[in-house]
């Protein structure tokens, strides 16, 4: 009897160290994910100061099959809340140590205002992605990051690879509807649009010095294209679509010597644009292939309205 409770108390001290060392539940650490963008942006603009679900947990510490952290980088008038509350606990449950960040508020911007990113000089938010990106690898003792950036993110974050060394200490750049040829939508009616998401009734378009240097024909554009675009060591992979409204043509994401991808040559029933792109669930099929290209998943399929993300019908 004596030797039977010692059996059984060994047992239950060594269940109790495995649940210790265990990881926590699956099941338990699940995010929601929303795939429609527009409800989940505004939602998200309630919070702004927010961290999105499963992003910036400075305790993280990268895996062996995920060891890089992925730093997100969010498009024009956005910020790390509203940007993505899909990808942010998308990423998380599937394992990443994911970080967000808002850049380009400039200074002296007013309350209410500064809850809208990039909208300062391209190079100055740069330079806080570069600061954000060292402060992430010191914190998990990466020493490099994958990037997935939306819009302006994009581009953004190519100029702290090319400019402000930041080569080395990127790995895989994910780029949703990218700009490597500028656009050439009018940066008025760009930034009116983009603001249009958060508040129907926007009519003034706020101070914006990174909207002139997207145009096409910009001397931040040249500066950007001298020697291409792509810089040596990094692996980049294009997601556009063919309904951008902002990015004008669309195809200005598209760049020799990189992966690019439309998404309706995959989905002819992908309907997304500019901004469900970021919400889009067949994109983050070709987003999650990119970022584990070891471990592939078949990418769906599925009927996506603009802004509203999967039909009611298609689950």
């Amino acid at each position: 009897m004596r030797r039977t409770l010692i059996a059984l108390l060994t047992l239950a001290s060594a269940a109790a160290l495995a649940l210790v060392a265990a990881p926590a539940s699956t099941a338990v650490d699940q995010y929601p994910v929303s795939y429609n963008f527009l409800s989940s942006a505004v939602l998200a603009g309630t919070h702004m100061d927010a961290d999105p679900p499963g992003a910036n947990n400075w305790a993280c510490k990268p895996t062996a099959r995920h060891p890089r952290p992925v730093v997100l980088v969010h498009g024009t008038a956005g910020n790390k809340n509203t940007n993505w509350q899909t990808y942010a606990p998308l990423l998380a449950n599937n394992g990443y140590c994911v970080f967000a960040l808002t850049y380009g508020v400039a200074a002296g911007t007013p309350k209410g205002l500064d809850q809208f990113g990039g909208l300062d000089a391209i190079e100055t938010s740069a330079q806080q992605l570069k600061d954000f990106v060292t402060k992430v690898r010191q914190s998990t003792g990466a020493r490099q990051v994958d990037i997935l950036g939306h819009s302006q993110g994009t581009l953004m974050p190519d100029y702290y690879a090319k400019f402000l060394g930041g080569a080395p200490y990127i790995h895989s750049y994910v780029s949703l509807a990218p700009l490597w040829h500028g656009t050439n939508l009018g940066a008025q009616g760009q930034m009116q649009q983009s603001m249009s998401v958060y508040s129907p009734s926007a009519t003034e378009t706020p101070g914006c010095a990174a909207c002139s240097e997207m145009g096409a024909d910009s001397e931040f554009m040249q500066k950007m294209r001298a020697g291409g675009v792509a810089v040596k060591g990094i692996t980049y992979t294009n997601i556009v679509t063919r309904y951008d409204e902002l990015v004008s043509p669309y195809t200005s994401g598209i760049e020799p010597g990189m992966r690019n991808i439309t998404l309706q040559d995959g989905c002819a029933t992908d309907y997304t644009e500019h901004f469900e792109i970021a919400a889009d669930p067949v994109a983050a099929g070709y987003v999650l292939n990119a970022l584990d290209p070891a471990h592939p998943r078949p990418v769906p399929c599925t009927v996506v309205l603009p802004f509203e993300g999967p039909a009611p019908s298609a689950g």
